[in-house]
């Protein structure tokens, strides 16, 4: 996040840094402008294990994000597809794809949904 945050002229918390001017946020494509000037990544985290995305909502840059597109489960699925899918992931399907058409229903037609799964 640092180099993309630099790249756009724009801080930690979002908002326009003093010294970028205006050319790195008109190129900021994946953002959404909020009505005090903030710029959010258009972004859903989501994982079972809550220390993930604890970090995220801590860290450097949690000011950066919108804490309803930062989703977190209460435990994790202990590397275990089955319980993950069908037990403790299934009570966050919903939550999850709400959340996905809301950001979807607020982009423009010109900007694909791409959605990416990121393993580690």
């Amino acid at each position: 996040w640092p180099r993309y945050l630099l790249e756009h002229g724009l801080g930690a918390d979002g908002r326009p840094a003093p010294n970028a001017g205006d050319v790195g946020v008109r190129g900021f494509g994946t953002r959404v402008s909020t009505s005090n000037g903030k710029y959010v990544p258009r972004s859903i985290f989501v994982d079972l294990d809550p220390s993930p995305i604890d970090e995220i909502r801590t860290g450097t840059y949690h000011q950066l994000f919108h804490p309803e597109l930062l989703i977190s489960g209460k435990e994790d699925a202990a590397n275990n597809y089955t319980r993950g899918r069908y037990a403790i992931g299934k009570e966050m399907v919903d939550y999850v794809i709400d959340r996905i058409r809301r950001v979807a229903s607020n982009m423009a037609p010109s900007r694909p949904l791409i959605p990416r799964n990121f393993l580690t």
